[in-house]
């Protein structure tokens, strides 16, 4: 009788459903030890160069308060734009009673706004009576070099009723030190370089905007700009103290957070003080 001999016992295949289960573990880890410590939080990255806009600084160094009583009989609204705000609703702003707007034209030496065309021109359609601004950088190219480039790159201005002079936007350096790295007599130089600049190229004196602190703390509060108006920069129910040598604001940033656009201001004046400061 012949003997049945079984063959070479072969392992069994259980690959399909022990690779799923390690792939599984795998994807999906467990919880971590409870003595394993949180991750750290993720430093605040610094703002990419160009990116800086009027009142970047002010909610963090002055706090913001309570909006300004209506005063509109005797101060005009207006706006002030840059690229972070694209493509602005002009018609929504001039319904909305805005009569007056500045686009931001240029940063340092190595920017330019590339929503200008349609802010500064849009705003101007309109009917507003609207100008251009500079986001000083006194720490990459000196005053002179800044107001050259600005004029160069929007913030010309001409006699024709509807255009502002240009804005010297100087406020806290969102890309590092809060001055600059300049000392308070080396900041006042700069600044004065570039008003005198800017003068020599358009006839006017180009409007200062600044915060009455940072002022005080990267000037020593220097008095001798009056000749330029001052836009103040401070988010309260009142504009407050004032830089030394100015005895009252042309123009305040009271909010970063209206209507449309966020960041929302007052002429100190009826509509016809707008338009005197266009006509120079």
């Amino acid at each position: 009788m012949p003997v049945h001999r079984p063959g070479p016992i072969r392992p069994r295949r259980l690959f399909p459903a022990a690779l799923l289960l390690t792939v599984f573990s795998l994807l999906h880890p467990g919880p971590a030890s409870a003595a394993e410590p949180p991750a750290a939080p993720e430093a605040t990255a610094t703002p990419a160069r160009g990116s800086a806009h009027m009142g970047m600084g002010v909610v963090a160094h002055d706090g913001q308060g309570a909006l300004p009583a209506d005063t509109r009989a005797a101060q005009t609204d207006g706006v002030d734009v840059a690229s972070y705000q694209g493509n602005v609703s002009w018609p929504t702003l001039w319904n909305s009673g805005v009569r007056w707007a500045y686009a931001k034209a240029s940063e340092g030496t190595y920017y330019t706004n590339p929503y200008f065309s349609q802010q500064y021109g849009g705003s101007y359609d309109v009917g507003m009576v609207r100008g251009a601004y500079h986001f000083a950088t006194p720490d990459t190219t000196s005053g002179a070099t800044q107001a050259n480039y600005f004029v160069d790159h929007g913030g010309g201005w001409s006699r024709d009723g509807q255009t502002l002079p240009g804005v010297l936007d100087i406020e806290w350096n969102p890309y590092g030190d809060a001055c600059f790295g300049k000392s308070q007599s080396g900041m006042v130089t700069w600044i004065r370089d570039f008003l005198n600049q800017y003068k020599a190229r358009t006839g006017r004196n180009a409007v200062i905007y600044t915060a009455t602190s940072w002022w005080t703390q990267c000037t020593g509060n220097y008095g001798g700009f009056s000749a330029s108006p001052l836009w103040i920069a401070r988010y309260a129910s009142t504009a407050g103290t004032l830089p030394a040598g100015w005895s009252a604001y042309t123009m305040w940033q009271y909010t970063s957070s209206g209507p449309t656009v966020g960041d929302h201001d007052r002429f100190n004046g009826a509509f016809d003080r707008v338009k005197a400061l266009a006509n120079g």
